[in-house]
């Protein structure tokens, strides 16, 4: 099967891009979109490489946002074929990043082409948000090409990521949201000393843990109609000197929520909060924000890209906020409506990671169908 979208898929998968390197994918995309009617804008900072490119001045403003970068292959020896030298069999292209998400990547392309092909006058215009920085702190990525978007007022009207999003059937997935992450580090503090004399020491492990229990028990809240119920969950737990009779001093903890649009970061800390102090306890909190929650309801950008799959596919999709971050987060921050939709995931930071050729046909198919859907042409 050849396509347009498989030959750029296959020029992207060639570029060992490991984050947070990008290996002139943006360079090479500069050069296709500039002859198209794109202005580009390098927003280059911190050993990142982003690209911001618009077609048009006109509202609405349909932007479609990725990132070139990509995990490490993993041992070499592993691969059935080298992983920065795509190679086609069993009707699938096999490369680090053919799912994630060069092939969306290339597939935003194909797409872009074949709709100014058609509509060259199209009403509207047409954006590309891309970053270097997705899979690695996603510090200077996409982040900071918002910030520069938003400090101009620049804002989007429609946003597609192409993340690969689909669980077992290429079309059941949309992402129309994803949930916020909040890390705490805490410290609860005791008395350390022998343990044969209990009485002269205080034990922050078994001071902490009614409070860990209640912690564990607490229902945050009840999710909504998008997103399921908020989740406090211990990652890291460590308290003692590694010997047997000595009673610890500290106490470690390192844990997460994943919440929903149902909570906020203050409500969660402040509830946190409210039940250390109730149970006596001498602690230290530290906060970290990991991502803001975001929620794109049923509107004109779900509405159309879940059209364009089934005409493409007769496969009507389903709304999901499940699996972990995006750089969807920061582009909610200057649009309305963000969702992100890809192939399927299966194989994703996998050894043999790869793509159905006919997934990039598809894709191609349904990303131009919904620019004509969502520009009206």
């Amino acid at each position: 099967m050849n396509s347009p979208a498989l030959e750029y898929a296959r020029e992207l998968v060639g570029r060992r891009s490991v984050t947070p390197e990008d290996a002139g994918c943006q360079g090479w995309l500069a050069g296709r979109l500039e002859p198209l009617g794109f202005a580009v804008e390098r927003v280059d900072m911190g050993g990142v490489s982003n690209l911001w490119a618009r077609r048009g001045t006109a509202a609405p403003l349909v932007c479609f946002a990725g990132h070139t970068d990509v995990v490490p292959t993993g041992p070499l020896e592993r691969w059935r074929s080298h992983p920065f030298e795509p190679s086609e069999r069993d009707g699938r292209l096999y490369g680090r990043g053919a799912a994630d998400m060069k092939g969306s990547v290339a597939a935003f392309l194909a797409a872009v082409e074949a709709f100014l092909a058609a509509h060259p006058d199209h009403p509207g215009s047409i954006a590309w948000l891309i970053t270097s920085d997705e899979e690695g702190p996603a510090v200077d990525g996409t982040v900071r090409v918002v910030e520069r978007l938003a400090g101009r007022g620049e804002s989007i009207d429609y946003c597609i990521v192409g993340e690969p999003t689909c669980a077992t059937v290429f079309g059941d997935t949309i992402k129309n949201g994803r949930r916020g992450s909040l890390h705490g580090r805490l410290t609860v503090n005791g008395v350390q000393g022998h343990i044969a004399y209990p009485h002269l020491c205080k034990n922050p492990i078994h001071l902490a843990a009614p409070a860990i229990a209640e912690l564990a028990g607490t229902v945050w809240d009840a999710g909504n109609e998008y997103f399921p119920a908020t989740t406090w969950q211990i990652s890291n737990i460590h308290g003692g000197t590694g010997a047997t009779n000595v009673v610890p001093g500290t106490l470690d903890i390192v844990f997460n929520f994943r919440f929903s649009t149902a909570s906020t970061v203050a409500g969660l800390q402040a509830k946190v909060h409210e039940i250390l102090d109730r149970h006596g306890l001498d602690y230290n909190l530290a906060w970290e924000i990991g991502a803001k929650p975001f929620l794109t309801p049923r509107g004109q950008l779900v509405e159309a890209l879940s059209a364009a799959i089934e005409a493409a596919t007769g496969v009507m999709p389903e709304l999901s906020t499940s699996g972990g971050t995006s750089d969807g987060r920061f582009i909610a921050d200057i649009c309305k409506e963000v969702v992100e939709f890809g192939p399927v995931n299966k194989t994703i930071h996998r050894i043999d990671e790869s793509v159905g050729l006919d997934e990039l046909a598809l894709l191609t198919d349904i990303y131009r169908l919904t620019l004509e859907k969502l520009l009206h042409v």
